[in-house]
């Protein structure tokens, strides 16, 4: 069986993920991978990674012990490619506007950085993964599944299914359902939907512990 820290550093020795600049991750190298989750979100071109659609935008949002942290990841990437009519149209982005954002490829270690360790609370979970782990195919000669096998993963959609079977559990349906409030000042795009999906996944599975339900109260 592959051990997680021995993969992390063979893929971060690839040619093209050598040369980046990676974090101090200061206290979060120490937590327990058992105490750290991270939140994620990922804004695409289109709905199809196999017509060779590509990730545009990725946001992560830090648990830890059940409590939401400072600590934040939040990307906006030049997809090299058309983006499709109805992802313009939802998401306000433009081809343009992404061209003088960094390429998946210069990102991809601090990115890596920033997971290890942790558990992925995604929704939807296959959609994510998959066009993550087509971006890391893309930096050779990392394996094309590299999340699969560098962390857990908690899809937020299938419990959510099992908790209201038969029943609409998109992420603002569910947000009507549990009262949460979707406004968080500051944040936007996929950073904005990974803290609603943090709010969601605490608030199905017994809610934020009460330090953090504390300091959300002001």
């Amino acid at each position: 069986m592959i051990n997680r820290r021995d993969f992390l550093r063979a893929a971060l020795a690839s040619p093209l993920l050598s040369g980046a600049t990676l974090p101090n991750l200061g206290e979060a190298a120490c937590i327990a991978p058992s105490a750290r989750q991270v939140v994620l979100d990922t804004d695409t071109t289109g709905l199809e990674v196999a017509r060779g659609h590509r990730t545009m935008q990725i946001g992560c949002v830090e648990l830890v012990d059940r409590r939401v942290t400072e600590r934040t990841f939040h990307r906006y990437l030049n997809p090299e490619r058309a983006i499709g009519i109805e992802a313009r149209a939802l998401l306000g982005l433009t081809r343009e506007r992404l061209e003088r954002e960094p390429k998946f490829a210069d990102i991809a270690a601090e990115f890596l950085q920033f997971i290890d360790g942790s558990e992925l609370v995604i929704h939807n979970a296959p959609f994510d993964i998959g066009f993550l782990d087509a971006e890391f195919a893309r930096v050779k000669p990392l394996h094309s599944s590299l999340l699969r096998n560098l962390c857990p993963v908690i899809d937020t959609l299938i419990l959510a299914r099992k908790r209201h079977p038969g029943m609409r559990n998109n992420l603002a349906v569910l947000c009507e359902r549990y009262g949460i409030d979707t406004a968080h000042p500051g944040l936007d795009g996929a950073l904005l939907d990974a803290r609603i999906t943090a709010d969601v996944y605490l608030a199905m599975t017994g809610g934020a512990s009460p330090q953090n339900s504390k300091a959300a109260n002001g």
